[in-house]
């Protein structure tokens, strides 16, 4: 059955959304709130989950390869990606950055030879 995606909203929409209830979570008790907790025990958690949630993307894309592509094994591996995203997002936050920054960058990049953007930055 299709879902009826009338009423989706855009990523644009998505990230706008996301990135506020982000920032309001900076302000929230980190006994109620995840995110909260997160910004309250510092930077140094913060890069520990989005290094957790790298591997799990690591493991989960290997897994899928593994197992030949079965909906299942793709749908871990998109639930992962989102996982750290979010945590991403978060430490984009936690910075005073946002995605708005990233996408920027991203967009700057079109039309670029990804071995020229690279070359560009220096060594690294």
């Amino acid at each position: 059955m299709d879902q009826d995606k009338t009423n989706q909203p855009t990523n644009d929409a998505i990230l706008a959304a996301l990135g506020a209830i982000l920032e309001a979570r900076k302000q929230q008790d980190p006994q109620d709130s995840y995110v909260a907790s997160l910004y309250t025990n510092g930077l140094d958690k913060i890069l520990e989950k989005v290094g957790e949630e790298a591997t799990e993307v690591i493991l989960a894309s290997k897994n899928l390869h593994a197992n030949n592509s079965h909906a299942e094994h793709a749908a871990h591996l998109v639930a992962e990606v989102a996982d750290l995203w979010f945590h991403s997002l978060v430490m984009l936050h936690y910075q005073n950055l946002d995605a708005s920054a990233v996408l920027a960058e991203l967009a700057s990049r079109f039309g670029i030879s990804g071995h020229d953007e690279k070359a560009s930055r220096g060594k690294s």
